[in-house]
Formats: structure tokens, C-alpha cells, sequence
């Protein structure tokens, strides 16, 4: 028997991902993948695939699939009950998926995006390298619908790393929906845009996720900031994952995963790659805070007075 995932049904919104396509900016194409890569890989490394393996990003929860042939899969990232042809069975572990069982990921408790992945990776055709869709430049296998049936690779397939060498994995206790979610972030280029006070807000003040925000950004709500006086208009610059840029609104936007590679009004602040994932996971309402990102954050040694070079002048 053929080994596949039939989608019986879906919620929001279902793609496949991937960690995304790469070396395709200069044709106006973003690298796109999962809005929370280590959510995928989490998943990925508990069925044993390789870290480029694709997989199902499931918004908010809702699905429910059923395999035509036996299957390991896991679920990671968002906090969804799962059910196992009628069981409760956990998260962030491996599960057997006999032909005609059923697995239904229902409605998150915590988090935004549940991923789904299968022993062999989903096999869809890649596009510019990457299995991942795309919701801006609309690259990629479509959204999913019930009746879709999803090949899935072979066991033994260049998807695969190895046996899966875990049943579970531990995943820490999600703060409190309450306690703002701390982003690490550089001082954007074009923070000299923002009036003096404004651009120390950015830092201090309490943002909230707007419900308009998607795979592109994430839109922040809240006191908008304001512009130098002044300032003249920018032309179309570079943009990058984790770039906050400031629109007339004055309040700012996130770019995620499907973000635009360029953009014209000023980027403030830059988050740091690896908190972008967080912001996957964050779902309308959810408070956030900037932290300025210090050395350690960024890899990089203290800065030690004592070993200044006088012949350096500094």
C-alpha cells in the first residue's frame, strides 16, 4: 500500500513547509519554511528525518488526517490535544499510524502553530528547491483542503537521517499569557526616522500582536510611535527576517517567514533570528516587549577596557 497522508479535514489554514527556499532574493523571492523552524525540527528529529525535511504547519489546530499505510509521525510546537483513533495521546512524541488510523490535532490550548511530521518527509514536487508555500509570492503546493492525499518519502529516502533515537521529547513550560514575550533586537539602520522619544518607547513600552498579523508579520498594537520631523522619504531597501519597520501608522510590523525582500519605510529594529521563531507561536492579544541585544546575545566576548591598543587611538 501506498504510504500517504490523506487530509480528511482542516482548520484556518494548513501548508507544507520546509525550512525554506535559499539564494532566490535578487528574483524578488523570500526564503520563506516554517514560521517556527524549531518547532519543525523538533518534530523532524523525533521520526529520525533530515533537518530539510518537509512537514505540515497547522494553524491554530483543527486538522485530521488519516494514513493509507503505516507511518511514524510527531507533532510539535503549539500545544493542540491530540487523538490517535479515538485515544488521547501526547505531544512532542512519536506515534504509529497504522493503515486507515486516524490522527486529529484539535484546538490549541497554547501557541499558534502546530507542526506535523512523517518518517520520509512529505514528498510534494519542490519549487526553487523548497517544498514550502509561500503565501506572498504564492510559490509552493497550495494551502491544504480535505480529500488532498500527500505522498510521503521513503524510509530510507535522502529526507531520512536515521532511526529515531527518542520516544519524547521534554519541552519547557510556556510562560503565562499574561508575562510579555521578551524579543532580543538590534537598533535598526533607519532609527534616526523616529523623534527621540519614540525611539526610546520602541524599547520600553509594551506592544500587543494585532489580529491582522500572518506568515508575512507580525502587526503590533499600541501608542504609535512618531517620526522625526523632517525626515525624508526612503527608497526601496533590503529586508531581511525579524526586520521591524515602521509604516505612516507609526506602529510596527514584524517581518516573519513569507516577508517581502524589500520594503520603503524604515526599519527601526532588527530582532534577533532565533526569537523569530517565538513570534510563530504568538497569537492575537499576546504582549511584547524589545530588549536591546547585548554581546553575549550576539555570540561575542565582553568588552575588556584592559586590552584596548593605544596605538589604535581608542
Amino acid at each position: 500500500m501506498t504510504r500517504a497522508l490523506e487530509i480528511v479535514r482542516t482548520g484556518p489554514l494548513v501548508t507544507v513547509q520546509d525550512l525554506g527556499r535559499i539564494g532566490w532574493a535578487h528574483l524578488g523571492v523570500s526564503r520563506s519554511g516554517a514560521a517556527d523552524r524549531a518547532a519543525l525540527r523538533r518534530a523532524g528529529r523525533l521520526v529520525g528525518n533530515a533537518s530539510g525535511a518537509a512537514g505540515l504547519e497547522v494553524l491554530v489546530g483543527g486538522l485530521e488526517v488519516r494514513a493509507t499505510g503505516d507511518l511514524v509521525v510527531a507533532v510539535s510546537g503549539a500545544d493542540c490535544p491530540l487523538s490517535l483513533d479515538g485515544r488521547a495521546v501526547p505531544g512532542e512524541s512519536l506515534l504509529d499510524l497504522r493503515a486507515g488510523s486516524r490522527l486529529v490535532l484539535g484546538t490549541a490550548r497554547h501557541g499558534l502553530r502546530a507542526y506535523l511530521a512523517v518518517r520520509g518527509g512529505v514528498a510534494v514536487p519542490p519549487v526553487l528547491g523548497s517544498r514550502s508555500r509561500d503565501t506572498l509570492a504564492a510559490l509552493g503546493p497550495r494551502p491544504l483542503r480535505p480529500g488532498d492525499v500527500l505522498p510521503v518519502g521513503p524510509t530510507d529516502g535522502p529526507d531520512v537521517a536515521g532511526p529515531p533515537t527518542v520516544d519524547q521529547l521534554p519541552v519547557a513550560t510556556p510562560a503565562p499569557d499574561e508575562q510579555p514575550v521578551v524579543l532580543r533586537a538590534l537598533v535598526g539602520p533607519r532609527a534616526d526616522r523616529l523623534e527621540p522619544a519614540a525611539a526610546e518607547r520602541l524599547w520600553t513600552q509594551t506592544w500587543h500582536v494585532s489580529p491582522n498579523s500572518d506568515r508575512i508579520g507580525v502587526r503590533l498594537d499600541g501608542a504609535p510611535l512618531e517620526r522625526a520631523p523632517g525626515a525624508p522619504d526612503l527608497p526601496s531597501e533590503p529586508l531581511v527576517r525579524g526586520a521591524v519597520q515602521l509604516p505612516p501608522g507609526g506602529r510596527p510590523v514584524v517581518f516573519l517567514a513569507d516577508h517581502p525582500v524589500t520594503g520603503g519605510y524604515p526599519v527601526v529594529a532588527a530582532v534577533l533570528d532565533a526569537d523569530t521563531d517565538l513570534l510563530g507561536q504568538l497569537g492575537p492579544g499576546r504582549a511584547v516587549r524589545f530588549r536591546r541585544a547585548s554581546a553575549a546575545d550576539l555570540g561575542l566576548p565582553p568588552f575588556r577596557p584592559d586590552l584596548r591598543c593605544p596605538w589604535w587611538g581608542w
